[in-house]
């Protein structure tokens, strides 16, 4: 963890599951309030509120006056818990570790390939990747008994969300008719390909993939495509 490098801002809608994930330069709170104005225009509706987990980046006096000035209600998961934001984590490994694995990057330049590679994902993600959502829970004893509803993508739940307005619907459906699944996996693998040439695994080592190696994209892809199945 030493040093500089890029990392990812994920964020996450409770109600539909819908996922933004958006490479910041480095973890400085400026950034990061680039980062959530951009994603408030790539969120099909508007963002009401943020809800943060204990991170130094987020919980300063760069980033929580600026969303209070946009009229974001603030709020904090699981203060003083490491485990302190369950929906964000899911989506760090279900998509974000799916798709970049644990190599580290840094410069300008890669961090637009992360972006061109993140724009592919969120479609990907949101239209065509379905997902169990939590119905309800119970304990017995000491059992915890689960029951979730049916897989449905972010897209599919927010048609059936009664609060999602009929013209965000309707946009919605324009969107979903025209992408082509195929299209976007394409894009995710050519990007990870060159991602894969800037990748820089521990301080100090030369990057670029080691003599004799392959690219890992097509793995990656082939696991994130599964795994939508």
């Amino acid at each position: 963890m030493a040093g500089s490098f890029i990392q990812t801002l994920t964020m996450v809608d409770v109600a539909t599951g819908w996922t933004e994930c958006l490479p910041l330069l480095t973890r400085e709170g400026s950034l990061v309030v680039e980062a959530i104005n951009r994603a408030q225009s790539l969120f099909p509706w508007l963002l009401r509120g943020v809800d943060f987990d204990n991170d130094s980046a987020f919980m300063n006096d760069v980033v929580v006056p600026w969303c209070r000035e946009q009229k974001l209600e603030v709020t904090r998961s699981r203060a003083y818990k490491k485990n302190d934001q369950a929906f964000v984590e899911q989506k760090n490994g279900a998509v974000v570790r799916r798709l970049m694995v644990y190599g580290r990057f840094d410069g300008v330049d890669t961090a637009r390939v992360m972006g061109r590679l993140y724009a592919a994902a969120r479609l990907y993600v949101n239209f065509f990747q379905p997902s169990f959502k939590l119905k309800e829970k119970r304990r017995e004893g000491a059992k915890v008994i689960k029951r979730y509803h049916l897989p449905s993508t972010p897209y599919e739940r927010a048609l059936a969300h009664p609060k999602v307005t009929a013209a965000v619907k309707k946009r919605l459906r324009d969107q979903y008719r025209s992408l082509d699944p195929v299209a976007l996996l394409s894009e995710i693998r050519a990007t990870q390909d060159e991602l894969g040439n800037r990748v820089d695994r521990r301080p100090g080592q030369v990057r670029g993939l080691q003599p004799g190696s392959t690219s890992t994209a097509p793995a990656i892809a082939a696991i994130f495509c599964e795994d939508a199945r």
